[in-house]
């Protein structure tokens, strides 16, 4: 901390002049998160920054707000609710924190019915699919639970139903399908996967319950594949999380976390406390959190409707295949993504032997945009690629120069050295190892190697004999 105090305009620009140097949010191509909302929107949230939504006493109409969302988001989900009846269900800082209490209720649900049958409730275990979220490892670590993982397989990147049933025991709290996976965007089988566990249920006599992941295609099946059965309609489905900083269309820090029934939140989770006023109901990772994203999910709601929402989610749609169609006209890439999932485009390379998708993704990066690329879970990790996210704010133009930037690239690339000659290099010449600009140090190799070339024929030519006499 400095001993003296600055202007504030002084402080401003500092600190301005340091963010430009952070990339574009609308070219990041790799992120979820939502990053543009129309400027009625946002003076709401600077109207609502300083408040503090875990007072709810002195902010009543927040809390209401946050209610009318729960009440909003479970039917969309086909919540069996009765006439008057109260959806349950919270709002989080993201799904992260909404998969950590959805977890918990759980295992506390199943520690319980242990306990009153009498046998062990020390070693609960979670049957994913290796391609979840890294959240899901953080609440089996933190809260010790057991992650059993089907793994993938080449061709086949999201957890298979009938390999998840096999893995379930009578320790499983419950299993995790994905309607959306990060890697690439395609939504697991949860109506196979709900009608195995019904048979396996009915065999052993177990409950085993399913929570779905709907982090990413929460808000994106009620409106592009209304008769995808996925949601409450399941009978095992207990509870969905959704992110609303993804495609609920909000700035980051929101989530959603619904449950089926009151009777599938363990009552003894409920917090309630009186010190701000009143007695409050809470189930929370944390206490204090901005009210303003709250507010937001909520203008979005009511601003957009569910006509609103289909049409943003059908552009996207559209986006993501005018974009695959592009990659593929390049004859270079396999498409990895699917058409019924999340609007994106995840893609490899067909013949990667000379240059891969990280050099892709490097060279992109000179033209502002920011393409992930990276490994497939196991045991499909021999599998790379890279992955384009269409957002809201990516439109039809974008995609196009995308698809021009990178067939730029693929041309730089051919004219390059192939990775396996640069690696030869990079042994060979020590300095390359510490040089950012290995294209540069390249050149100058190529450059010393042709003028000794031309050196060598020079001398050659100088010691020939000298005729004249």
């Amino acid at each position: 901390m400095p001993d003296r105090s600055i202007p504030k305009d002084a402080a401003y620009q500092i600190i301005s002049d340091e963010l430009m140097l952070d990339g574009n949010p609308r070219l990041n191509l790799a992120s979820f998160v939502t990053t543009w909302m129309e400027p009625e929107c946002d003076k709401l949230i600077m109207e609502a920054i300083n408040k503090n939504y875990v007072d709810m006493d002195e902010y009543p109409v927040t809390t209401e707000l946050q209610n009318r969302c729960v009440n909003i988001i479970a039917n969309l989900f086909n919540a069996p609710l009765g006439h008057g009846e109260e959806a349950v269900g919270v709002g989080t800082v993201g799904s992260s924190e909404a998969i950590m209490l959805a977890g918990l209720a759980f295992k506390r649900k199943w520690q319980n019915k242990r306990k009153t049958e009498g046998k062990p409730y020390d070693k609960p275990n979670i049957v994913t699919g290796a391609n979840v979220q890294v959240c899901w490892e953080k609440f089996a670590r933190y809260f010790e639970v057991e992650l059993k993982e089907v793994k993938l397989r080449e061709g086949y990147y999201v957890m298979d139903p009938v390999k998840a049933v096999e893995m379930v025991d009578e320790n499983t709290i419950c299993v995790a399908a994905i309607l959306g996976s990060t890697y690439n965007g395609e939504f697991e089988n949860v109506k196979l996967l709900n009608d195995l566990l019904l048979q396996k249920n009915k065999e052993t006599g177990w409950d085993t319950p399913i929570h779905v992941d709907a982090a990413s295609g929460g808000f994106i099946a009620p409106f592009l594949y209304p008769h995808l059965e996925w949601d409450f309609r399941l009978p095992l489905v207990k509870s969905i999380n959704v992110s609303g900083h993804k495609y609920g269309l909000v700035y980051a820090g929101i989530g959603w976390v619904i449950w089926r029934a009151k009777q599938d939140l363990p009552e003894e989770l409920i917090f309630h406390i009186n010190y701000l006023g009143a007695d409050q109901p809470t189930f929370t990772l944390n206490f204090s959190k901005g009210a303003s994203q709250i507010i937001a999910q909520y203008y979005q709601l009511i601003r957009l409707g569910f006509e609103g929402y289909r049409n943003i989610m059908c552009n996207c749609a559209a986006n993501a295949k005018a974009l695959a169609d592009g990659f593929v006209r390049t004859g270079r890439f396999n498409i990895l993504s699917k058409e019924v999932g999340v609007p994106l485009v995840a893609f490899s390379l067909k013949d990667s032997s000379r240059h891969d998708e990280y050099e892709i993704s490097d060279h992109l990066r000179r033209f502002g945009w920011i393409v992930p690329a990276y490994t497939m879970a196991p045991d499909a990790q021999h599998v790379t690629l890279l992955r384009v996210v269409v957002r809201e704010d990516f439109n039809r133009s974008l995609a196009e120069r995308l698809v021009r930037d990178i067939e730029k690239v693929l041309r730089e690339l051919a004219a390059l050295p192939s990775k396996i000659v640069t690696a030869s290099l990079v042994e060979s010449h020590p300095q390359l190892k510490e040089d950012k600009d290995i294209e540069t140090v390249l050149d100058d190799i190529l450059s010393c190697r042709s003028a000794a070339k031309e050196k060598k024929k020079f001398v050659s030519i100088e010691q020939k004999p000298n005729r004249i006499c």
